[in-house]
């Protein structure tokens, strides 16, 4: 089976904002939002390299990362191990991949120094533990778009002012 079945690479594709956890040459944990992941197939996701130069000496000196993806309403997502590899903008692998992000960012593109390719040794699924005292998707839907509306300037997204 592979690592990312069809529900894991949906809130990847679908969420985009992945949080990455390393490890520092000094052994202390380091977690940085990447807000540019891809899925590449079942083994691979990567993300665009912008302004992470902890991260990227983090993996340079330990490959080893885990990711997390959530879903903030329905409190579900996926928790992926795997081995990071570094993608350098002058290599030939970063031609091949750097239009997958400029499909989708346009612009942003513009602005990835390397790609950061993780190798997905294991994905298991990520829940609140309200689901094990009974709460269902949709109650907690309801309940955390509601929590999100009223942190909006006057409990409306701005394109409704």
């Amino acid at each position: 089976m592979a690592p990312l079945n069809e529900q894991f690479q949906r809130v990847i594709t679908e969420q985009r904002l992945g949080f990455v956890a390393s490890v520092g040459a000094d052994g202390t944990p380091n977690l940085s939002p990447k807000g540019t992941f891809i899925v590449l197939d079942e083994q691979t996701i990567a993300f665009g390299e912008i302004r992470s130069p902890n991260t990227l000496r983090n993996i340079d000196h330990n490959p080893v990362v885990e990711v997390n993806f959530v879903d903030p309403f329905a409190r579900k997502g996926v928790r992926i191990k795997g081995r990071a590899e570094v993608v350098d903008s002058e290599s030939d692998g970063f031609a091949v991949l750097l239009p997958m992000f400029e499909e989708i960012w346009g612009p942003l593109a513009d602005h990835i120094n390397c790609i950061v390719q993780i190798h997905v040794e294991r994905a298991q699924p990520l829940t609140s533990p309200a689901y094990d005292i009974g709460a269902s998707e949709a109650e907690l839907r309801a309940l955390w778009a509601k929590n999100f509306m009223a942190l909006q300037p006057g409990g409306r997204f701005p394109s409704e002012a």
